[in-house]
């Protein structure tokens, strides 16, 4: 099917990913996410005081976020807008721009801000209330890392859904680590000529604001903590986990940073876009859920489904982007999907630069319309998966 909403060409924006602990990690989320919004609006012209709706993603509670979109929209400006803050982990890129599509589809709004914003650095250490504990003592819980190392369901780790996938399909730490090597090349790539792909959607240098977001603290070239692997240094990694194949090489790294979107009618995208010649369509969204505890397998079913609704197959792809926080998950998707693994995510993807969780799959949308940009159009794909073994994926065309 072809849905209504448009994304205008260039009403799209990142900041760069830091390494949790890095340049962003004293920075509240959705303060930061606005602060990046506005800037980014203001740079291309776009007005904020005809937003008629706003969906803020993130993942990770920061202080005052109860009240979610209405207030990011009103740091950026755009008082008239409101919307729901949405949460689905990694595939929260994904679920917001569906939530601004359906929007646009149903006529409730002509214009809107998607901004997905998540800080995995400093996360918030609850307590739950516990009459019943041992001296009325309440449970806690430590947001970000205890729930990366066990599944609530299950009991098991991320890691662990990754070693479960890889053991069904064979897939060994040497093969992990040849497509890690090429996604390293695919972002060094992205990094050419002063960052000249980055900057076709990310402003740099970037200048990184103080905490009260009145003075520039330090400015980024790029993104932040980037490991580039090397075949040697692969080699010296042993597995994380006894008996298993993923090494910590072959996995990615939490992170900071935000990404946003604007979404509206074909009229308004026409006026708003950078280049009025080139339209974003959206064609397809598909979710699905695996086996439990085989989190890298729902991206296939996710995928199948986002091109069923687009009435498309994979073999009409020119690009396929994916959130890989494993380098299983693009093995195992390309050889169940039929598609080369060396020739998804071109110029990155979050096994490199980083899993902020919400904002990550919106940064590999974006990419993936400047890849199809670059090509003079075109038909892409992006997948990626998130906690509770699921995935979300949809099918965008960049044509005139």
């Amino acid at each position: 099917m072809l849905y209504k909403a448009e994304i205008p060409y260039g009403a799209y924006w990142s900041s760069p990913f830091s390494r949790w602990q890095g340049s962003l990690a004293n920075l509240h989320a959705v303060k930061f996410g606005a602060d990046t919004a506005k800037k980014e609006l203001e740079k291309r012209n776009i007005p904020v005081d005809d937003f008629d709706y706003a969906v803020l993603g993130s993942s990770v509670p920061q202080k005052g976020s109860f009240y979610g979109a209405p207030w990011l929209a009103g740091l950026v400006g755009a008082d008239k807008a409101g919307g729901p803050m949405i949460y689905q982990a990694c595939a929260t890129g994904v679920r917001t721009l569906l939530s601004a599509v359906q929007e646009i589809e149903v006529g409730m709004a002509e214009k809107a801000l998607v901004v997905n914003a998540d800080r995995t650095s400093n996360g918030p250490h609850i307590l739950y209330p516990n009459p019943s504990g041992p001296g009325g003592t309440g449970d806690s819980e430590n947001w970000v890392m205890d729930n990366f190392s066990c599944d609530p369901l299950g009991g098991h780790s991320m890691l662990q859904t990754a070693e479960n996938v890889a053991k069904k399909h064979q897939v060994s730490t040497e093969a992990q680590h040849e497509v890690v090597l090429r996604r390293t090349e695919q972002y060094q790539a992205a990094c050419a000529d002063d960052h000249a792909f980055h900057k076709r959607y990310m402003t740099l240098p970037f200048e990184v604001p103080d905490p009260r977001f009145r003075k520039v603290r330090n400015t980024l070239e790029g993104d932040e903590g980037i490991t580039i692997s090397t075949a040697e240094g692969l080699a010296k990694l042993k597995p994380v986990m006894p008996d298993g194949t993923v090494t910590f090489g072959g996995q990615t790294h939490p992170a900071d940073g935000n990404a946003g979107l604007v979404v509206t009618t074909p009229e308004r995208a026409k006026e708003l876009s950078k280049d009025s010649s080139i339209r974003i369509r959206i064609h397809g969204f598909g979710l699905a859920r695996a086996e439990r505890a085989h989190m890298p397998e729902a991206t296939i079913p996710a995928a199948t489904r986002a091109l069923a609704q687009a009435g498309m197959s994979i073999d009409k792809m020119d690009a396929i982007t994916s959130h890989n926080p494993f380098a299983v998950n693009d093995i195992v998707f390309a050889k169940e999907m039929g598609w080369d693994p060396m020739n998804m995510n071109n110029f990155g993807c979050s096994l490199i630069w980083g899993h902020p969780q919400a904002p990550t799959g919106t940064r590999s949308i974006i990419e993936l319309i400047e890849e199809l940009a670059m090509r003079g159009g075109g038909y892409g794909l992006f997948e990626g998966c998130a906690a509770g073994d699921t995935a979300m994926a949809v099918v965008i065309q960049v044509g005139e």
